[in-house]
């Protein structure tokens, strides 16, 4: 009796997986990107009437980016991408949603910021773009839809003129163990620190609108904070700062949440408050 080798075969069964959670994943954010277009969170009418759509932490700790070229990963409909551009920097903006490349090249259009948009999923995004930048930008909620932190890191990299600065924030690897208590007045560990395996949720509007009439599954992965840094120093670059913060960007992160009067979302429960960091910063250089 003779035994086949299955590696290949395994192989073959493992990509065929993550494309079918990436496919998915891309039908979530088409329908999302249309419900966010017109949700109260993201403001669409405010950014169109000249407000910037960025947050005290990014735009202090990456500075002025005027006359420099910024590559935003991962950008949605494109309000960040445009900021940065309202801001001085020549943008470009990617995202494996074509509903939202279509939205952003139409509010480009619109508003007659000049932006270039970029249809393609990150790990392609060599395949489908060339050239080299002065700035890679990424932020809130973008870590947990890729499964493989290294080759992002060597993404982040491959784009990155030499001495060129990548900049994130992020929600923090720590918060994402947690889920609401039964009752939505505390947290309770639900979740893996790390976990190689795609979690999959049953997705009922989106954290920008709640109550919308859209049910669909989401597939993610959890990376943990030496994961996410070690895929940074491995591709080549040189971390200036980490930073954590108690508090998040408002987006219905947790029930047991509230916003405070700096315009920052923090639980409620004092302990937890203090105990847990919701987001984390990170500036690297290549």
């Amino acid at each position: 009796m003779t035994t086949r080798n299955d590696s290949g075969f395994g192989n073959f069964q493992q990509e065929a997986r993550m494309d079918e959670y990436r496919q998915s994943n891309r039908v979530l954010w088409n329908n999302w990107a249309q419900i966010h277009a017109e949700s109260k969170l993201y403001d669409l009418e405010g950014f169109k009437a000249g407000t910037l759509s960025l947050k005290p932490i990014e735009l202090e700790e990456l500075g002025d980016v005027a006359g420099k070229s910024l590559l935003h990963l991962q950008c949605h409909f494109g309000k960040e991408t445009l900021s940065w551009a309202r801001l001085g920097a020549q943008v470009t903006g990617v995202d494996f949603s074509d509903r939202a490349i279509e939205l952003a090249r139409s509010l480009s259009e619109e508003l007659g910021i000049p932006a270039s948009f970029v249809l393609s999923d990150i790990y392609e995004l060599p395949n489908a773009l060339s050239g080299q930048f002065d700035i890679v930008f990424t932020s809130y909620g973008v870590l947990g839809w890729l499964p493989d932190m290294k080759r992002w890191g060597e993404v982040v990299a491959h784009f990155l003129k030499p001495g060129g600065t990548f900049y994130m924030v992020e929600f923090h690897p720590f918060a994402y163990v947690f889920d609401n208590t039964e009752d939505g007045q505390g947290l309770k560990v639900s979740y893996p620190y790390a976990s190689k395996e795609p979690l999959k949720f049953e997705t009922h509007g989106s954290y920008a609108a709640p109550d919308a009439d859209f049910h669909f599954v989401e597939y993610g992965w959890n990376h943990s904070m030496s994961d996410i840094l070690n895929a940074l120093i491995s591709a080549g670059l040189r971390l200036e700062f980490l930073h954590e913060f108690h508090y998040a960007v408002h987006c219905n992160m947790f029930k047991a949440m509230e916003a405070t009067e700096d315009g920052w979302d923090r639980l409620k429960n004092p302990i937890e408050r203090e105990a847990i960091p919701l987001m984390f910063s990170v500036r690297a250089v290549k």
